[in-house]
Parts: structure tokens; C-alpha cells; sequence
């Protein structure tokens, strides 16, 4: 046990001690996985496997349809082949972030009540996707990541396995930040890819990063030294899903009204402040499943972006950059190449996806379908996912478009 985990053990125990409360599992749900989950709130959950072409293992849970099979699908006692949908979550995210919400409100939920087969990723190094086929997560080398290989690997292999699955020609795709940079950076690589996906949906979404108003920006100074970094922040894994913190954090932020606000604005302190939006039923929930953990190098990469201002693939320094890209800086995706109809979604308060950051976007987006702003002006980056009015004022949007395309 470290410093920083005796500190908080001892908070946690003193504050049981003095106020009398019994540290105790408040809510059942925090301990469930995401196909335990799904299946306790009545919809139906599938489990698959995707290998990528480098040898990381993925997981993707499906939900094929609603909690009702429509009245054709009872008659034919079978399920109609429902167009598919991929959403992807963002850094220190999963799958389980489709579906920390009430029911009538998940994101993951309301597409699958809307008529969709919905396919929900995890990316490389998370809770749900920490395994290779013959690298441990207890190498070094398994870390070895950013989204650069997220975009490169990840991205088309999953793609390619919901068609397959399926035997859809094209599916929609659905991302949330850093599931947004992947895709910006697969489909400006793969244009082979083009043709998979009917349409992307970004919701806070993040290419370029100079305008980040978040805290992160702190750690870009140091950026050009990755060691100093490693040291900062985490040897190779950074923040991974751990049993011990879920307990302590289900303790620690579901005692008190003041201890609940900390947990609370320790997201908004990152992603930006809009309580009126929060439920704060479900923070124990979120807090048991987020963070799910990345490699360090995921959030070298941005850093390094909020410094260059470009949307760049990861730097190495000038001799390694060499070697892997035959220049001494790395190149820039290219937005211009990206052939995907495109919709943006955004929110004036987001601290991580800026609306200066997203106009840049948009404006080399050649096939740029509608740029929307949320209609509450301090709708923040986690509202998409949990915020009380997302259904109403994002997915609503999102659901109007899939029936155009």
C-alpha cells in the first residue's frame, strides 16, 4: 500500500468511525459488470471477442434490441435484422458508460429501444480489453499504445467483425471524445473504411486540442520529456479499474451530502461545472466502473497535442520519428481525407472538446452533415453520457438523422 492509498484508507475509516455509518455496499449495481447490468434492467446482452491484427484482444458487448421485440419480431419468433450501431467510449472510459443511467435514459438503451442493433466497444489497455494474444498487461511492451494504434488496429478490426457478425454492409458509429479521435484518425488513414460506416456521430468531439480549458493542460509542459511524464503519471497503465478504489470511492462519496458534492465536482472540475445536469444517484454507480484505465502514452498523446495545436500522430522525438515515419516530426492527419457523412454535437461549456477546437474540426470535415450546439448553455463533456436531459437534446438529434441516412 502506497501513500496515497493509506491516506485515503485512513480517511475513509476515520469518517466511518466518527459519523457512525457503516461502510457497506450502498448500491448492488457498483459491483456489477456490464453484461450483469444489462441483463438486471431486462435487455438483452451478448459478450464477443474481437482480435486485433497486432494481437490485442477485445471485448464487445452487444445489445441486439430493446427490452420488447416489436410485434413482427413476437409473430416470427425471431429478431429482424436490425441495422447495427458501434458507440465508442472516450479515455479512462467502457463500455459500461452507455449504460450508467436509468433506463429511460442510457444512451445504450434508448438506441436499442429506438429500433438498433447496438454494439458497445472498449479500446485497447481498458477494464474490458487488458488482454493479448501472447503480451501480458504486466509487460511493458502491452502498454506500448495511443490511439494512434486505437484508430489503426482497433477501430477497423471491430468494424470489420460487427459486419461479419451481422452481414451488414455498413453499420453507424457513435463516439464520445477520445471515440471520436479514433475515428477522425482511422477514416483519414483507411478510406477503405469509408464505404463501413453510413455515418459518425461525435458527441464532445476532440481532433485538435489547443483550447482545452480542463486541468489536463497541465501536464502539457511537460509533454516533450515522456519520462518525466511516466514518472507523473503512472509507469506504463494509467488509472486503472481497480476493486480496492471502487470500494473506497462507494464509501468515501455516498456518506455524507458533502462527501457525495467532492466526488461529484472532482468530474465537473475536469470536464466542466452543470450540476442541474448530474443524477447524483447513479455517482456511486459511475465511480465503481470509471476510470477503466489506458496506457500512460493515450494521455502523452493529447498532451502533446494541446502543445502543437495539430492533430498529429504520437511523437517519438526526432530520431525515433525517423525511423517509424521517415521524417523527423510526425505527420498530421489529414481531416480532408475523412469521406464519412459526419455530425457533431457539441456543448459551449466543455472544457476537454472546446467549441474553438470544434469549429476548427467541422471546417475540415468535407462531408459535414450539421454541427449542433446543446441547447444548455453549461452542458459539459460527461453530459452526454449521463447528463438528465441528454436523451431530449442529444440522442433525440441522433435518432432523427439515422432516418435520413
Amino acid at each position: 500500500m502506497n501513500l496515497q492509498e493509506l491516506l485515503l484508507w485512513l480517511t475513509v475509516t476515520l469518517s466511518c468511525v466518527i459519523t457512525g455509518v457503516r461502510c457497506m455496499e450502498v448500491n448492488p449495481d457498483i459491483y456489477l459488470d456490464v453484461p450483469s447490468l444489462v441483463a438486471k434492467y431486462g435487455y438483452p446482452i451478448e459478450t464477443h471477442t474481437v482480435i486485433t491484427d497486432d494481437g490485442y484482444i477485445l471485448t464487445l458487448h452487444r445489445i441486439p434490441h430493446g427490452r420488447h421485440k416489436t410485434t413482427e419480431e413476437r409473430s416470427r419468433n425471431k429478431i429482424v435484422s436490425r441495422v447495427p450501431v458501434l458507440m465508442q467510449h472516450g479515455l479512462l472510459a467502457s463500455s459500461a458508460c452507455w449504460i450508467l443511467a436509468p433506463v429511460d435514459k442510457a444512451p445504450a438503451y434508448v438506441m436499442a429501444n429506438a429500433g438498433y442493433d447496438v454494439w458497445l466497444g472498449n479500446a485497447r489497455g481498458n477494464f474490458y480489453s487488458r488482454a493479448h494474444t501472447h503480451l501480458s498487461p504486466d509487460e511493458k511492451e502491452f502498454w506500448d499504445f495511443s490511439w494512434d494504434e486505437m484508430a489503426a488496429h482497433d477501430v477497423p478490426a471491430v468494424i470489420d467483425y460487427i459486419l461479419a457478425h451481422t452481414s451488414h454492409p455498413s453499420l453507424y458509429y457513435i463516439g464520445h471524445s477520445m471515440g471520436t479521435t479514433m475515428f477522425f484518425a482511422s477514416m483519414a488513414t483507411r478510406p477503405e473504411y469509408h464505404s463501413k460506416v453510413r455515418m459518425m456521430f461525435g458527441l464532445g468531439p476532440v481532433a485538435t486540442v489547443a483550447h482545452v480549458r480542463s486541468p489536463i493542460r497541465f501536464i502539457a509542459p511537460f509533454a516533450d520529456n515522456a519520462q518525466v511524464l511516466l514518472k507523473l503519471l503512472g509507469k506504463y497503465e494509467f488509472l486503472p479499474h481497480s476493486p480496492r478504489f471502487v470500494r473506497w470511492t462507494e464509501a468515501l462519496c455516498t456518506l455524507h451530502k458533502f462527501e457525495e458534492i467532492m466526488c461529484r465536482n472532482a468530474f465537473f472540475f475536469l470536464t466542466g461545472f452543470d450540476a442541474p445536469q448530474f443524477n447524483m444517484t447513479w455517482l456511486p454507480v459511475i465511480l465503481g466502473h470509471t476510470p477503466a484505465g489506458t496506457s500512460t502514452r493515450t494521455v502523452i498523446h493529447f498532451a502533446q497535442e494541446i502543445n502543437s495545436g495539430k492533430f498529429l500522430h504520437y511523437d517519438f522525438g526526432r530520431k525515433e520519428n525517423q525511423k517509424r515515419y521517415h521524417q523527423p516530426t510526425p505527420p498530421v492527419y489529414t481531416l480532408s481525407h475523412v469521406k464519412v457523412p459526419v455530425v457533431l454535437i457539441w456543448g459551449q461549456n466543455d472544457y476537454l472538446a472546446d467549441p474553438q477546437d470544434v469549429a476548427r474540426l467541422a471546417s475540415e470535415l468535407p462531408q459535414l452533415k450539421a454541427s449542433f450546439k446543446v441547447e444548455l448553455p453549461l452542458f459539459n463533456h460527461i453530459d452526454f453520457l449521463w447528463g438528465i436531459d441528454a436523451d431530449k437534446y442529444v440522442y433525440r438529434i441522433i435518432c432523427k438523422y439515422l432516418k435520413l441516412f
